[in-house]
């Protein structure tokens, strides 16, 4: 709930008289900026927990919670290759073709965009994603890491030439060094897409770090203007808030997901960032139905969400695949000795 006060003066001459004071702490804590775009990622970064088999319920109640909530973007799933598939092995939010898109959404008859996420190397792009006026579909981000720019740059390029929003999703970011950071942001902030993300795609990140990059990334962002995002896990307890920390600092995009599903430890939670934003076009009570209604009651079989083990991979910056195959094994393992492996592997 957002409030105002107002202060009355105590003659109109003298209010007049006075000059028009600077916004102060309250203020700007209880506004709101409009600017900021929310995207909703539940289905699609929750998908790496079950090989994405949503069931169309699932799927029907994020995007209505979404349209319900105000939310600015619901990214529905990978859009990937299906050369080489196996069938059955994923759900169909691996590959988000059109019919399944519109199974749930139909024609989308709402404000809500909607969005698909293509890895570099791994989306046959210029076959797979038709030309927007064919689609559903808004927004194409594309995601790669640092030694995949130049195919991210094409893709980048295709999905506008095709009619379609972009942004771009650096991954990986804390495994890169700061000379090789800012000759790939010099390249990728001159592509013309909306908006750069920095992903803490290993939940290592520290709010000093978070600041420290938000400033890179704003530095080329906006000399060519692009806006930053902020994609975040939560390995360490801190996806809300460094979220937190790149708002403050002007990244005006942003990833959520509803109780915070998603790969491993989960992502920031869209509950807590809502409630955080003020913003009053944003309406937690959808938002809040969908968490207890549909996504809790699916935690004991996907498991994800802060543990120890998703912890110990984020302290040393390691991606969560070991703490994803130690929490699959049949038998509980020993914790200490995953924290031997996972020290062993730095």
């Amino acid at each position: 709930m957002l409030f105002y006060w107002h202060m009355k003066s105590k003659s109109s001459a003298a209010a007049a008289e006075k000059p028009k004071s600077k916004e102060n702490p309250t203020e700007r804590w209880l506004s709101y900026r409009p600017e900021i775009r929310v995207l909703d990622c539940t289905i699609r970064d929750g998908g790496l927990m079950n090989n994405h088999h949503f069931e169309d319920r699932v799927v029907k109640a994020v995007y209505e919670a979404c349209v319900a909530g105000g939310i600015d973007y619901m990214e529905v799933g990978y859009r990937a290759s299906r050369k080489s598939i196996k069938v059955g092995e994923h759900g169909c939010w691996k590959y988000c073709l059109e019919e399944d898109i519109r199974r749930i959404v139909g024609d989308n008859p709402s404000a809500l965009k909607l969005s698909i996420m293509a890895d570099a190397e791994r989306c046959d792009y210029k076959e797979d994603i038709p030309k927007k006026k064919d689609s559903v579909v808004d927004l194409v981000r594309v995601a790669c890491y640092i030694n995949q720019i130049p195919i991210a740059l094409d893709m980048i390029k295709d999905a506008q030439d095709k009619g379609y929003e972009t942004t771009v999703n650096l991954m990986a970011v804390t495994t890169v060094g700061d000379k090789e950071l800012s000759e790939g942001l010099e390249m990728l902030t001159q592509s013309g897409a909306g908006a750069i993300y920095v992903v803490d795609s290993f939940g290592a990140l520290y709010s000093e770090q978070v600041q420290r990059l938000v400033r890179k990334y704003l530095h080329h962002a906006k000399a060519n203007g692009m806006e930053v995002g902020m994609h975040a896990h939560n390995n360490l307890q801190l996806a809300y808030s460094n979220t937190i920390e790149a708002i403050i600092l002007g990244a005006n995009w942003l990833d959520a997901t509803m109780a915070g599903l998603g790969r491993g430890a989960g992502n920031c939670p869209m509950e807590l960032l809502l409630g955080f934003l003020h913003n009053p076009k944003y309406k937690l009570p959808p938002v809040l139905r969908c968490v207890d209604q549909v996504i809790e009651p699916m935690r004991n079989q996907l498991q994800w969400g802060f543990d120890l083990p998703y912890m110990l991979t984020g302290l040393f910056n390691q991606h969560p695949r070991a703490a994803i195959k130690y929490k699959a094994q049949p038998q509980k393992g020993d914790i200490g000795e995953f924290y031997d492996a996972v020290l062993e592997g730095r």
